[in-house]
């Protein structure tokens, strides 16, 4: 974790938590739920790093919810050494290949590794804190051993768990927290997101990403360096004019297969569903159900081409096609 500077947008739910902070009620469970990449668990780093600061008593802090670079507190949480201080999240399948994928799920047994800690009170002062990123991610054994930690918490203890999907969450998990709602960011918002976490991108992807990631910082970041531009404009013209000869279908199915471009055919798995909803935005009547049914199918292959690893340069082909009735 990096303490870093603090997220940008959802001023609402920021304010809502110094608010608790600084009137001594802050309660023991936080649940900060809204749309994945809106800065739910930059802000939950931040909180952290704020609430472990203010706890250490080293020295005065400003107004807000920052701490100052050189705070002793920070150097701590950025070196991951903070003893007060806990994140769970999905480990890595396999240790060695850092590349590789995360486990489906946080495991009862990281949950249980909270307990020695849990049998202290608290190292560097009268606060620790519990990070779940994301607490959509624990499976069932975890969720009912976080439970029980949530319903007799113990002293100092602060949990911050970040959900996206809070339906999915114990119905007594939930009842357990407070919560604060984040949302999508406004296009200004995004941009200056975006500019702090990419200050070498120049204008024209900055707005391609504000365009692509939906009042998501993170999920803009995700498409960051695959030139979306590029691929919306190969998508847009296949819906447009057609493919009757396949040669446009059949050189994005070349352009897209293979290993080092899963990166962008994953993105390409994405955005044609979004592509094409916002086509049939702009219809009605007979051509509204050509795009609704284009959408439909879209969806479907690309919900199948992850779940079933279907060959991409054959998902590819078939996507392409789908987008060619829209003409």
């Amino acid at each position: 974790m990096s303490g870093g500077a603090l997220p940008i947008g959802n001023a609402d739910a920021q304010a809502a938590f110094l608010a608790a902070l600084q009137g001594g009620t802050l309660h023991h469970a936080w649940l900060l739920v809204g749309p994945e990449g809106v800065g739910k668990a930059s802000f939950a780093e931040a909180a952290a790093l704020r609430m472990l600061a203010e706890a250490s008593g080293a020295r005065a802090l400003p107004p807000g919810l920052g701490v100052p670079e050189d705070h002793p507190t920070r150097a701590l949480v950025d070196a991951g050494s903070h003893p007060d201080l806990r994140i769970l999240r999905r480990l890595l399948k396999d240790p060695e290949k850092p590349d590789q994928d995360l486990a489906r799920s946080i495991t009862i047994a990281q949950v249980r590794t909270l307990q020695p800690m849990f049998a202290t009170t608290p190292s560097m002062g009268a606060r620790r804190v519990v990070i779940i990123d994301a607490a959509d991610d624990l499976e069932r054994g975890g969720a009912n051993a976080l439970l029980k930690n949530l319903e007799e918490p113990p002293v100092g203890t602060i949990f911050l768990l970040v959900s996206h999907a809070p339906g999915r969450l114990l119905p007594t998990i939930r009842s357990r927290c407070r919560i604060l709602r984040f949302g999508p960011l406004d296009d200004d918002a995004m941009a200056r997101a975006l500019d702090r976490l990419l200050p070498e991108a120049d204008r024209d992807e900055i707005a391609t990403l504000v365009a692509t990631g939906e009042g998501a910082p993170g999920r803009a970041l995700r498409h960051a360096g695959l030139d979306v531009a590029a691929l919306d404009q190969a998508i847009v013209a296949i819906a447009g004019d057609g493919d009757p000869g396949n040669a446009r279908r059949a050189a994005l199915a070349k352009a897209l297969a293979g290993k080092a471009n899963a990166r962008r055919y994953e993105l390409f798995l994405e955005r044609v569903p979004t592509l094409i909803a916002r086509e049939a935005y702009r219809r009605s009547g007979a051509r509204l159900k050509t795009a609704l049914d284009a959408q439909t199918a879209a969806r479907e292959l690309a919900g199948a081409a992850i779940g079933l690893s279907l060959d991409p340069q054959a998902t590819v082909y078939e996507m392409a096609g789908i987008l060619a009735t829209l003409r």
